[in-house]
């Protein structure tokens, strides 16, 4: 081999390892999230370690627009249900550059005080997020969640931002 054979073969493998990196990186931000919204549910100092100042979600059940819109969301799930549990898995990643897109499956159980387990809230769906890359790592932009099914009496719907 030559020198700019070994040379090309170690951009390429910087390459490939960059992008299995980001990969990982954005997967992990939004297990980041959903690992979240369970355990942190009582605090909102986290917002920003998961999205931009500009973020925009969709759910079925309303839309909401920046960190600020997106607190006075939390605090609506969390006067409405007790507990969380959260599972989001099989993401598929589309990195282009400093921005990417994921898409992936979410399931969540949501429960009442008191509530007994026919009494919950639960809802399953695929998740399709636009993240970027900032100075302090990936952070979801654009987040739209897709309902497939839910069980359960579900929250009143708000929108906010």
């Amino acid at each position: 081999m030559s020198l700019l054979e070994d040379e090309a073969t170690v951009v390429a493998l910087h390459d490939q390892l960059r992008l299995l990196n980001d990969r990982l990186e954005v997967a992990q931000l939004c297990d980041r999230y959903v690992m979240h919204l369970d355990r942190d549910r009582s605090q909102d100092g986290w917002l920003d370690s998961v999205f931009t100042d500009d973020v925009h979600l969709t759910f079925p059940f309303g839309e909401f627009k920046g960190i600020e819109g997106l607190a006075g969301f939390q605090e609506m799930a969390r006067t409405t249900f007790a507990r969380t549990h959260h599972l989001c898995a099989n993401h598929v990643v589309e990195v282009d550059g400093d921005e990417a897109r994921v898409r992936s499956h979410l399931m969540a159980v949501h429960v009442r005080d008191g509530d007994e387990p026919a009494g919950h809230f639960d809802i399953g769906g695929h998740l399709e997020a636009r993240v970027v890359r900032t100075a302090r790592g990936w952070r979801i932009r654009r987040f739209v969640f897709d309902l497939v099914w839910q069980s359960g009496q579900a929250p009143a719907a708000k929108t906010g931002g």
